[in-house]
C-alpha cells in the first residue's frame, strides 16, 4: 500500500486524486493533506480519509479546523504554515507526494519531497518553470523520481519508450529515436473570438472552459493560452527536449492529449475523454494501471478529430512563455510572477482581458536580473517582480 502526501488536496487535482483513492482502497492510505484556506473541504476530507497530519498555509484556518475536528472527535493533527506543509512533503513513510498547490506556494514543498527523495507526481508548473535547472539538479542528487500528471505531459510521459520513462529530464529523445513532442491544447473557449471582442470578455466567460474542469487562475491562463506556453517550457525541462523537438498544436475536441512522432514516421497518442482522473492514476500505479473511475472513450460518438496551428497574434501569451524561456530562467520567474498578478487583477475585475498580456510584456521587458544560483534568488526576483506588477495593476486602475 502506497503511502500518500497531497499537497493542494482541497483543488480540483486534489479532489481528482482521492476520488481515485476512494476507488482503490486497498491501494493508498492518505497519510498527509495539506490546503491553504478551505475550512470546511479540508473537514470533509479528514472525516472521508482519517488522515494522520493536516496543514493549513493559513494559521486562523488550522486553529478553526482543530477545533472542530476535535468536536467530531477526530484525532488528526492539525498544522499550520510554510515550514509545516514543507514537513509533511518529506515525511519519512511517504511514498508519493502530489505536488499540486497552485502557483509559487508550491515551491518549496516541492523541492522539500525532492530533496527527501520521494516519488513526485508533479501538476504545480511553477517548481520547473521558475526552478528548471535548481529542480533537476536537485533531482539527480536525492535520487528522487518526478511523474507528470498534467493531461498533455502525462499522455506524452505513456506512449514514452521505458527508457525515457525511467530517465525524465536527461535521456536524450534523438538516441530514442523520438523526432517530435506535440503537446496539444484545446484553445480554450476564445479561439474563434474576433479580436476586437476579446477585451470584453468577462471572466465568468473565461472560466468556463468547454472541456475540462478546473480552478480559476489555470482557467484564464487556458483562455489566454498562457498555460500551453507554461506547458511548453514543462516539456522542455521534463523530457530534455531541444526547441526543434516540441510543438503545440490546437485540438479543440480535448480528446488527443499529447502525441509522440517517431524517427520512422510513426506517430503515438493518447486518447481518452477529459478526466484528470486517468493522468493521475496512471502516474500514482506506474508502470501499472488501475481502475480511474472514469468512462471510456466512445468512438462512435466522435463526430470529428481537428487541428490547427495555434495563432500567435490572437493568443500573445502563448508566443511570450516560449520566448522568455529562450531568455533564460529569470525571465521565466518573471513571467510567472507577473502572470500571476495579472490573472488576479482580471479575475477581481481590476483589469480586462486583454490587459494581462500587456501588463506581462510591459514588467517582462522593464527588468533585468541576473541568472538565479539559488533558491533565495529565485525567491527575490518573484518578490520584487510582484511589487512592479502590482503598482502597474494599480495605476491602471486609477
Amino acid at each position: 500500500m502506497k503511502k500518500i502526501t497531497i499537497l493542494g488536496s482541497t483543488g480540483s487535482v486534489g479532489i481528482s486524486t482521492l476520488s481515485i483513492i476512494q476507488q482503490n482502497p486497498n491501494l493508498f492510505k492518505v497519510v498527509a493533506l495539506v490546503a491553504n484556506t478551505n475550512v470546511s473541504a479540508m473537514l470533509k476530507q479528514c472525516e472521508l480519509f482519517s488522515p494522520d497530519w493536516v496543514a493549513m498555509r493559513d494559521e486562523k484556518c488550522a486553529y478553526i479546523l482543530r477545533k472542530k475536528l476535535k468536536r467530531r472527535k477526530i484525532k488528526t493533527q492539525v498544522l499550520f504554515g510554510e515550514k509545516d506543509i514543507c514537513a509533511l512533503a518529506s515525511l519519512k513513510e511517504i511514498d508519493q507526494v502530489i505536488s499540486a498547490i497552485v502557483g509559487m506556494a508550491g515551491l518549496l514543498p516541492t523541492l522539500s519531497a525532492i530533496k527527501a527523495g520521494k516519488i513526485i507526481l508533479l501538476a504545480n508548473k511553477e517548481s520547473l518553470i521558475t526552478c528548471g535547472d535548481l529542480f533537476m539538479k536537485a533531482l539527480s542528487l536525492s535520487g528522487a523520481k518526478v511523474l507528470p500528471i498534467d493531461s498533455e505531459h502525462n499522455a506524452i510521459f505513456q506512449v514514452l519508450p521505458s527508457e525515457v520513462q525511467k530517465n525524465l529530464g536527461t535521456a536524450n529523445l534523438k538516441e530514442n529515436n523520438i523526432k517530435h513532442l506535440i503537446l496539444t491544447g484545446s484553445g480554450g473557449p476564445f479561439y474563434k473570438f474576433p479580436l476586437s471582442d476579446l477585451s470584453s470578455i468577462t471572466p465568468e466567460q473565461a472560466c468556463s472552459h468547454p472541456n475540462w474542469s478546473m480552478g480559476k487562475k489555470i482557467s484564464v491562463d487556458s483562455a489566454t493560452m498562457m498555460n500551453k506556453g507554461l506547458e511548453y517550457v514543462e516539456a522542455r525541462w521534463l523530457f530534455n527536449a531541444l526547441e526543434s523537438e516540441v510543438k503545440i498544436l490546437i485540438h479543440p475536441e480535448s480528446i488527443i492529449h499529447s502525441m509522440v512522432q517517431y524517427s520512422d514516421g510513426a506517430l503515438l497518442a493518447q486518447l481518452s475523454v477529459p478526466d484528470m482522473r486517468i493522468s493521475i492514476s496512471y502516474a500514482m500505479s506506474w508502470p501499472d494501471r488501475i481502475d480511474s473511475g472514469v468512462d471510456f472513450l466512445n468512438f462512435s460518438k466522435i463526430n470529428n478529430l481537428s487541428f490547427f496551428e495555434p495563432n500567435f497574434i490572437q493568443f500573445p501569451c502563448l508566443k511570450l512563455a516560449i520566448d522568455s524561456f529562450s531568455e533564460g530562467q529569470a525571465a521565466m520567474i518573471v513571467l510567472n510572477a507577473v502572470n500571476e498578478i495579472a490573472v488576479a487583477a482580471f479575475l477581481e475585475s481590476k483589469i480586462s482581458f486583454t490587459k494581462i498580456y500587456e501588463v506581462n510584456i510591459e514588467i517582462l521587458t522593464s527588468l533585468y536580473f541576473s541568472q538565479p544560483r539559488c533558491i533565495e534568488d529565485i525567491l527575490e526576483i518573484d518578490r520584487k517582480t510582484r511589487i512592479l506588477a502590482e503598482n502597474k495593476v494599480l495605476s491602471l486602475v486609477c
